[in-house]
């Protein structure tokens, strides 16, 4: 059982908690600075750590938004999330701080694996994990195995091209399922502040960026279950599990042939996710 103490460190907020027999016993969060520089994230972190009783040598799980590569490098993969982030040597840097006892890993990644052992992907063989919000990300879990990648690019489904989109994306690629069903981009198609006032708002504009975003993400799904055979893939993340939008990408997903209509549920573990499988081995 997963023990120890845990940091998500997201593109909109960090989170710490102290986890005991698997289950979160205690958490604080505070926004994250997106323009912050490495070392002032890492001084948040201790920050949030210290108000846990959290002491260096005790177990730490680490799951940040961006790309981690097998040297615990940390590089920011979208370039309006975390700019201050250019391969940056997190996990030599977290252990010279906080003891050997600490991981890193993509918290996207992180989230992945805690909904498929201990979430809404139990049982499932072959298992995706979608997150939803200001950004896209997810995470690939077959046979119980995380899939990763040394450059740890592995998992970042939201720079996947999309048919429905054509605008640049913050990882200059263009046309990609991030520039177009990602919060950001529903907020800017419907012509609100976030993706919260978008839901909210009733406008056609609005409407109809959120059904953009529901049907790119069900195209995602069926790409996804025809490269890797899956069982069953969870949505997650702030956009994921508004009102009203799942049904909305599985509408769309029913449009597809019905080998690659993999069935979905909504992530189980919500919040917490990152946290829990920043700690798993």
């Amino acid at each position: 059982m997963i023990e120890g103490f845990a940091v998500d460190l997201g593109g909109t907020k960090t989170a710490a908690a102290r986890i005991v027999a698997g289950r979160i016993v205690d958490r604080v969060q505070v926004p994250t600075d997106g323009k912050a520089g490495f070392l002032a994230q890492i001084e948040s972190m201790a920050g949030l750590l210290d108000r846990l009783g959290f002491k260096p040598g005790m177990r730490l799980g680490t799951a940040v938004a961006g790309r981690i590569d097998t040297a615990g490098r940390w590089q920011a993969v979208n370039a309006s999330i975390l700019p201050g982030i250019n391969s940056e040597p997190l996990l030599d840097q977290l252990r010279s701080r906080f003891g050997a006892g600490v991981s890193v890993r993509n918290d996207a990644a992180a989230a992945a694996l805690a909904e498929a052992l201990l979430g809404a992907g139990v049982g499932a063989e072959n298992f995706a994990y979608l997150t939803v919000s200001t950004g896209v990300g997810g995470g690939v879990v077959l046979s119980g195995r995380l899939l990763q990648s040394a450059n740890g690019l592995a998992g970042h489904v939201g720079f996947v091209s999309s048919p429905y989109g054509g605008e640049f994306c913050g990882s200059g690629r263009r046309g990609t399922v991030e520039s177009t069903a990602s919060g950001r981009a529903i907020a800017a198609a419907a012509g609100t502040a976030d993706a919260k006032e978008a839901f909210a708002a009733g406008t056609e504009a609005a409407s109809r960026a959120i059904d953009r975003s529901a049907a790119t993400v069900a195209r995602l799904c069926a790409d996804l279950t025809a490269i890797f055979g899956l069982d069953r893939i969870a949505i997650g993340g702030s956009v994921g599990l508004a009102n009203g939008y799942l049904p909305c990408v599985l509408a769309h997903l029913a449009e597809e042939p019905a080998l690659f209509r993999v069935p979905i549920a909504p992530a189980t573990l919500g919040q917490d996710s990152a946290l829990l499988g920043a700690l798993f081995p």
